[in-house]
């Protein structure tokens, strides 16, 4: 049986850690981005259907490229991170679940063009991939990155650009990920209390 993670590792991952809009210069590998994926795509989806997709933007030419899409108040914080990710989803991931699913049909579980099969799909895909992105961050985090998840920027457009060769691809949302410049970090904002937001029955 696992052990729990010691109290270093849980701050680091949750209670120390923040959300991040400014970064201090110092640059994200491409081994960082791949130590990044393989550690996100180990974490659970239903019947492994792996729908993220995620487009890197490493280089200054594709951060401005998205910043362009970006609302006003988000444009410099994408130009200015070391990588920004567009955290997308496949809304057709069931023609990969005989490689990921090879137990069961998922392809036919999914698969079909009728109205309420394409958006099944369209929700599964919405739901899993927002898993994916979630364990992107802690993934980024464990690596002893900082991450700042945004969604003010426009989908269709940002769609267009980066994904138009995949048409099935769709934007959720972008993330900038570097080394956090803690001296422009916000004060955390307020969490709730177990008794405020829960039920146990």
């Amino acid at each position: 049986m696992a052990a729990p993670l010691d109290n270093h590792a849980l701050d680091q991952l949750f209670r120390e850690a923040q959300t991040h809009q400014w970064f201090d210069g110092r640059p994200v590998s491409v081994e960082q981005i791949h130590a990044i994926w393989d550690l996100l795509k180990m974490g659970p989806t239903s019947m492994n259907q792996q729908p993220v997709r995620i487009v890197w933007c490493h280089s200054q030419e594709a951060k401005d490229r998205l910043a362009a899409h970006a609302a006003k108040g988000n444009v410099d914080k994408v130009k200015n991170a070391p990588v920004c990710a567009i955290v997308a989803m496949d809304t057709e991931f069931h023609e990969h679940m005989a490689e990921l699913f090879p137990h069961g049909d998922g392809k036919a579980a999914f698969g079909g063009t009728e109205p309420a099969r394409v958006e099944a799909r369209r929700t599964s895909a919405f739901r899993n991939g927002t898993l994916q992105g979630a364990y992107l961050i802690l993934a980024a985090r464990a690596l002893g990155l900082d991450c700042g998840p945004m969604s003010g920027f426009n989908n269709a457009a940002v769609d267009a650009d980066f994904l138009a060769d995949q048409p099935s691809w769709k934007s959720n949302f972008i993330c900038s990920i570097g080394y956090g410049d803690r001296a422009k970090a916000h004060p955390r904002l307020p969490r709730p209390s177990f008794d405020q937001f829960n039920r146990l029955l």
